[in-house]
């Protein structure tokens, strides 16, 4: 685990830890840098599920109200068809909110790993800096490429303020 003072360091050394091959590493840092999240390859399915929840939602709203309203308890109020899209509207549109928002938290726990009151880079010295002034990259040794020589001189090459071995 490398540790940088700035956020434009932590990019320049994921942007060159891409390019050198290493796809399985994460960033650490106060702040949101911009930039990051592509350099390391991250790819989140999240936004398909949230569509899918609010599809759900939609279907979910249109039928219950359809089964209310012209099966379970039909009611011919002014000669007005019993399924009537316009009126049935404002709680499909409630349920589309709903089922979208419960997916996208809990899509968002679950892809997240949350709690997690322990994960290894706790250990590292320092790391309780991540949360205030220092931005860290972590490759892991999970890497196709990971080899504990080379990706360590790898990290050197970065000029980070200190390199650190994450402990399992």
């Amino acid at each position: 685990m490398a540790e940088f003072a700035t956020s434009e360091a932590l990019l320049n050394a994921t942007q060159r830890a891409n390019k050198a091959g290493y796809r399985q590493m994460d960033a650490y840092s106060p702040i949101p840098v911009e930039g990051v999240t592509e350099a390391i390859g991250f790819k989140t399915k999240l936004p398909w599920g949230i569509f899918c929840g609010g599809l759900a939602g939609a279907v979910f709203g249109m039928g219950l109200q359809y089964w209310a309203a012209v099966i379970y308890y039909p009611m011919n109020i002014g000669g007005r068809p019993m399924f009537s899209i316009p009126s049935f509207i404002p709680v499909t549109f409630e349920t589309t909110v709903l089922f979208s928002v419960l997916t996208a938290v809990f899509g968002m726990i679950i892809l997240n790993k949350l709690p997690m009151p322990y994960h290894p880079v706790f250990n590292v010295e320092g790391f309780a800096r991540a949360s205030t002034d220092r931005f860290f990259l972590a490759i892991e040794s999970t890497d196709p490429k990971f080899d504990r020589q080379r990706t360590w001189e790898f990290l050197e090459s970065l000029k980070p303020e200190s390199l650190a071995e994450v402990p399992h």
